[in-house]
């Protein structure tokens, strides 16, 4: 596994022009929009919720 995974765009405005921000891990600013974001791995979901369905029936 990598030490650290990148996103390939802004969220916001699409730019790829991203960079590390001071803040710390997980931290993104993009120079076209001049938002601040951050990336956070939630964990990983059971086999079969994906969530589309309430319940996680199908109808």
């Amino acid at each position: 596994m990598s030490e650290r995974a990148a996103p390939f765009h802004c969220p916001y405005c699409g730019d790829e022009d991203l960079r590390p921000n001071e803040q710390g891990h997980g931290a993104w600013e993009c120079a076209a929009c001049s938002r601040a974001f951050q990336l956070k791995f939630l964990g990983l979901l059971a086999p079969g919720t994906s969530g589309n369905t309430p319940g996680g029936k199908e109808i």
